[in-house]
């Protein structure tokens, strides 16, 4: 039988050291929201008392979470949540597990919002987007009378999105509501009914060829259809720019979350689209990282 260590500094040293011998990059930052996790200690506490100790039930709970995360599972899929502009999103591996760098694509479409629109969210996976959009515009931006729609061909990643709006948005909204939403499945616009002020996308747009070199916790438990962008990461933003002229208003918006090398090729698809005022947001990394603009059926681009 396996002697127990009980004291939670000597569990946290010891998973930290079994995340490093695994090759986690962030071996300190992941054991501890593990232990944070099964025990609900607090980095105060932890300081404040050398001493504390983590009865049986959890240290085997750590202890079997960090094994899981030496396998390279993904913290999110251990813990069943990331946060995102703020809020807690439930994730499994049937979404992509949001990124920080999605939220540029939230602020910029934030700044978009007026009371009624109407907003699509193409390969909404998880919802944090849509939701996230909702919720602010809602909540903090005190916008009436939003009104979202999130499509996705994964049903499973639909569950996962309807999850989340119940949670953060609450009941199933309707179109006069504030804040109303609905998730259908389809491929791209299929589904999508009637047109939108705003359209967001965050698609797959990793070049096949370059899935591979992704580290284990993409390449391996990232959706790989959420990932895929084809041979040159661009199917899914022509698919969505050429056929988003049937489903948005005159003046609409369309923003996409980009590759940090696919800005420019993603500006030229908007422009022969006849969208105008077409521009790049870079991240917090100096990256190219959205690009928007805004739809003017007699514009003939460049």
């Amino acid at each position: 039988m396996k002697q127990r260590i009980s004291n939670a500094q000597k569990i946290y040293k010891e998973g930290v050291r079994l995340l490093e011998d695994a090759g986690v990059e962030e071996a300190g930052l992941d054991a501890w929201h593990l232990l944070e996790h099964v025990s609900g200690i607090t980095r105060a506490a932890y300081y404040a008392h050398p001493d504390l100790e983590l009865d049986v039930e959890q240290e085997e709970a750590y202890f079997a979470y960090v094994r899981r995360r030496a396998r390279r599972i993904p913290l999110q899929h251990i813990t069943g949540e990331q946060e995102f502009m703020g809020y807690p999103f439930y994730v499994n591996g049937h979404v992509l597990i949001p990124r920080q760098d999605t939220e540029l694509l939230v602020e910029e479409a934030l700044g978009m919002l007026a009371p009624g629109m109407r907003i699509l969210d193409m390969c909404t996976g998880s919802g944090c987007i849509l939701i996230s959009l909702l919720k602010a515009g809602r909540e903090r931006r005190h916008i009436a009378g939003l009104y979202g729609t999130g499509t996705d061909i994964s049903q499973e990643a639909l569950q996962v999105a309807e999850r989340n709006a119940r949670r953060l948005l609450g009941g199933r909204g309707t179109e006069e509501e504030a804040g109303g939403f609905r998730f259908c499945r389809g491929d791209l616009f299929e589904n999508a009914e009637g047109k939108y002020d705003l359209i967001v996308s965050n698609p797959p747009y990793i070049r096949t060829q370059e899935i591979k070199k992704l580290q284990p916790e993409v390449q391996c438990h990232d959706p790989y259809i959420a990932l895929d962008g084809r041979d040159d990461g661009l199917h899914y933003y022509r698919r969505i720019t050429a056929e988003s002229t049937a489903h948005i208003t005159e003046g609409g918006h369309l923003l996409f979350e980009t590759g940090h090398d696919q800005a420019e090729d993603v500006c030229a698809l908007l422009e022969q689209a006849g969208y105008h005022g077409v521009f790049v947001k870079k991240d917090l990394a100096g990256l190219d990282r959205v690009v928007g603009g805004s739809y003017n059926r007699t514009y003939t681009g460049l």
